[in-house]
């Protein structure tokens, strides 16, 4: 098979993979009580979090939807306890979206399969080969997505 053609399938099905682990971890998470999460919820969680401290109006204008029903969404996960409104300190009128710390228990669950992964990656390569896939996933992620920087924040894992 061709490198080219191979490198492809694996990074189609590595990416399908963690889609799915990431779709059953939100599905093991979310249950029919008073003040979970639906799954339209735990998208817009991720959203806002990948977003990194967003306004509502960015919130609404990266998802390409109203900004009553960005409010809508934002009020609910305020209520639900997952984010907080913080004030701007440009313009008190605005604030931005800010994840709490129930997000956070949240998320740490929500990533055991990555953790998983990595430890696994760690314990499988050796230094050199973590330095070289470090090295083609940086690349990867810098300058083979150009129309994803600015958009997608560091991770700020607590």
């Amino acid at each position: 098979m061709d490198n080219r053609i191979e490198a492809e399938k694996n990074i189609i099905e590595i990416y399908d993979k963690m889609k799915l682990m990431s779709y059953r971890g939100i599905f093991d998470v979310i249950r029919e009580r008073e003040g979970s999460l639906s799954a339209m919820e735990a998208f817009s969680l991720e959203v806002i979090r990948m977003l990194g401290r967003p306004t509502v109006g960015e919130f609404a204008d990266f998802l390409n939807i109203s900004q009553s029903n960005a409010t809508y969404k934002v009020n609910c996960l305020i209520k639900k306890g997952y984010i907080e409104r913080e004030n701007s300190s440009v313009d008190r009128r605005e604030y931005h979206l800010v994840l709490s710390q129930k997000f956070y228990d949240y998320k740490r669950y929500m990533n055991s399969y990555e953790n998983t992964v990595i430890e696994r990656i760690g314990e499988r390569f050796t230094d050199a080969e973590l330095e070289a896939l470090a090295g083609f996933l940086r690349t990867i992620n810098h300058e083979l997505m150009p129309e994803c920087d600015g958009i997608v924040a560091e991770r700020e894992d607590r």
